[in-house]
């Protein structure tokens, strides 16, 4: 919209100027000549009445003619030239129509003469056997001319210049209702579905605005209808598979009397339970992080002894623990439960996939925060995984390559989400000799804020998540 508003007016402001001055143009060229033909017809009508006098004394005759500034009078009398200026004779009079006026036509000529336009009037006197010719310089029309182009072209300029301007105005003016359309659709793209749109005075606007509105609640209630739909199956699976495992305790205590062929049957079908209970386990967490209902127990631990207890609930606790100097001493307010949980999975993950964890380091990260790195024997996760593998029931094409996995594909997701609701961030990235480094950065200082979760009553914890059914309105401007 500003280019076409622009365009159209720079196309108007040019048509009417060229118009301008053309139609100017030529009316002072008119005017001009006009003049000069009056002015040279008189002072002929002169030089024929003094010319016929006894001995007319023709230099004093052509001084005293009043001629128009810039012109200057060239007479011919009987095959003598008179001028009233050294550089203007008879040299200097165009050879065609100094023969056309010698020979009794009347005749008019532009030319330039040294760089300056000049026109010319000869007009033969015949009862006294002489020829007048006028030169007149038209350097100050032209000068005229030039000025009156460029005050032309400047209204041009900045007719195309406010043309632009006004586009932009009306086209901002046009499109930022759009705009905050787009941006509320981004933040809920972004997973925010309590975003709305307010709009009043426009009735189209208000439309769009009920539209997109409508669009979003029906988007977080089918959202929320199957957040609740796989939180409630997970809780009735917990029934029975309580039941089940329960039963198959019993059973267990039994094992060595069963045939060999039903032993093995017996113990396939216990890994595939506790197999099912994790992922039970696993999507309950997963829909109290969806819905908001996940609590943070927050304790101030020092990170060297975060990481040690980390590692020993995980079963790693052979494992050597590095704390840097610079992070030594550091306290972290986190849930030991759920960074216990997230140690457990990356310990999980490496046994599944990389043979196991060599070691695990505690190191500076960016300003105010630290990491908790979980160091296996690789090799190193494929550039194009490293994001994908934290999304749910992800495991990855080089997963078959690298081992037999029975896990559920919710371990790393399940990190991922424990880590956001510390205010932190997790990834993966290859170290110098090719093993995994799983990342874990935590933010020292105050408690994490907002992060979705909800604290736990009786610890500190300043953020909470928007209570259920509540709505951030984004405004729209008519």
């Amino acid at each position: 919209m500003t280019v076409t508003f622009a365009t159209g007016a720079l196309a108007l402001s040019a048509t009417m100027a060229g118009l301008t001055y053309f139609t100017a143009r030529q009316y002072i060229l008119n005017e001009r000549q006009a003049a000069i033909l009056r002015q040279a017809y008189v002072n002929a009508s002169l030089a024929r009445s003094s010319l016929r006098s006894v001995n007319p004394d023709v230099t004093q005759l052509l001084a005293s003619l009043d001629t128009l500034p810039g012109s200057r009078s060239v007479l011919e009398r009987r095959g003598q030239w008179y001028a009233t200026s050294f550089s203007v004779g008879k040299n200097a009079i165009p050879a065609p129509l100094r023969a056309m006026v010698l020979a009794g036509r009347p005749a008019t000529q532009h030319f330039v003469l040294e760089d300056t336009p000049e026109m010319v009037v000869g007009l033969p006197i015949p009862s006294v056997d002489a020829s007048y010719f006028e030169v007149f310089s038209l350097d100050e029309l032209g000068r005229t001319l030039r000025i009156l182009a460029l005050a032309l072209a400047g209204a041009a300029l900045v007719t195309t210049i406010a043309g632009a301007v006004i586009g932009r105005w009306a086209s901002g003016r046009a499109l930022r209702p759009l705009a905050q359309v787009s941006r509320a659709a981004e933040t809920v793209a972004g997973g925010s579905l309590d975003t709305r749109l307010l709009a009043a005075g426009d009735p189209e606007l208000s439309a769009l605005a009920e539209s997109f509105n409508r669009m979003t609640e029906a988007l977080q209630d089918r959202i929320d209808h199957e957040l609740r739909f796989t939180a409630d199956v997970s809780h009735e699976l917990r029934s029975p598979l309580t039941t089940l495992a329960t039963s198959l305790g019993v059973l267990e205590s039994h094992r060595d009397e069963l045939p060999p062929r039903s032993r093995s049957a017996f113990d396939l079908l216990s890994a595939e339970l506790r197999r099912f209970q994790r992922m039970v386990d696993d999507l309950l967490e997963i829909s109290r992080v969806d819905t908001g209902s996940a609590e943070l127990s927050l304790e101030e631990v020092e990170v060297g002894e975060l990481a040690r207890q980390a590692a020993a609930a995980a079963g790693a606790g052979d494992v050597p623990v590095d704390v840097d100097a610079s992070v030594s001493g550091e306290r972290l307010w986190v849930d030991k439960r759920r960074i216990e949980r997230v140690v457990t999975n990356l310990v999980a993950n490496a046994a599944q996939h990389a043979g196991g964890v060599t070691r695990l380091a505690v190191e500076g990260g960016d300003a105010e925060g630290v990491r908790l790195v979980v160091i296996d024997r690789g090799p190193g996760v494929a550039p194009g995984e490293r994001d994908r593998i934290f999304e749910r029931f992800y495991r990855g094409q080089a997963a078959g390559q690298r081992g037999a996995s029975d896990g559920t594909g919710l371990g790393l997701s399940l990190v991922a989400e424990h880590v956001r609701l510390h205010g932190g961030r997790v990834w993966a990235e290859t170290g110098v000799e090719g093993e995994n480094r799983f990342v874990v950065e935590l933010p020292t200082g105050d408690p994490p804020q907002d992060t979705g979760a909800r604290p736990r009553r009786g610890r500190r914890m300043p953020g909470a998540a928007s209570a259920p059914g509540e709505r951030r309105a984004t405004g729209m401007s008519t």
